[in-house]
């Protein structure tokens, strides 16, 4: 595994459970409003794999569960011996992915190694290009979708909304393509900390009242549907 961060300690990234939350290098996306640009550059120093299960060895009774994010988690290629690992020793797993690599989600949920799902919806299809700054197959986009709600035993789904990429009509087609769905998260954009597009930094992100006529309009198509980072 390729990890190029550790947070030692966090009480929000998995709902309801202390974490640690373990950063993987690289990503097969180059969304310019990407807040981790050096993991997806791969400009870190990469974190020896026997530290890290040494440090959540010495935490087992104080830490619950392990968040993997990244970059994408499901670039890895040995991503699922290292979440056997962590099973092995008895934690809960969530993984943070785009959606890109359905056959590797489906094998790890097969497998019951992760417990968490957590999906990145960058944007409706059509615009998945523009949004990613790579040509994607949205197909794997659809499948992984599919996939985590008949298969994964918990999970959400998640947009950030940057203007100038995305609108209310946009999201509401995110929506409609995730409908029925348990939990769906709109992230306000933040401008305030490094990105791969700098330029972004001159974005204003939408105002409260915006977001939250937005989450009206589309509360009723999921069983919880609310704002982050606002």
């Amino acid at each position: 595994m390729k990890i190029g961060g550790l947070q030692k300690t966090s009480l929000l990234d998995y709902p309801g459970k202390i974490s640690a939350i373990i950063w993987t290098v690289g990503c097969n996306f180059k969304c310019p409003f990407c807040y981790n640009p050096q993991l997806v550059k791969g400009e870190v120093e990469l974190i020896d794999e026997n530290k890290i299960f040494s440090f959540l060895k010495k935490r087992k009774n104080l830490l619950e569960a392990v968040s993997i994010t990244g970059g994408e988690p499901l670039l890895q290629q040995d991503i699922v011996g290292f979440t056997e690992k962590l099973k092995k020793m008895g934690y809960l797993v969530k993984i943070d992915t785009n959606g890109t690599f359905p056959d590797r989600l489906e094998k790890l949920l097969d497998e019951k190694l992760v417990d968490y799902v957590s999906m990145d919806v960058k944007a409706p299809l059509e615009k998945y290009n523009e949004l990613t700054g790579v040509k994607v197959n949205v197909s794997k986009i659809k499948k992984s979708i599919e996939i985590i709600k008949n298969q994964a035993s918990d999970y959400e789904f998640k947009t950030t909304i940057i203007p100038s990429f995305l609108s209310k009509e946009d999201i509401v087609k995110i929506a409609e393509l995730l409908k029925n769905s348990k939990r769906y998260y709109l992230q306000q954009f933040k401008n305030d900390t490094p990105l791969i597009s700098e330029d972004l930094r001159q974005i204003k992100p939408y105002p409260r009242e915006y977001l939250e006529g937005i989450i009206e309009q589309i509360k009723s198509f999921f069983k919880q549907c609310k704002l982050r980072g606002i």
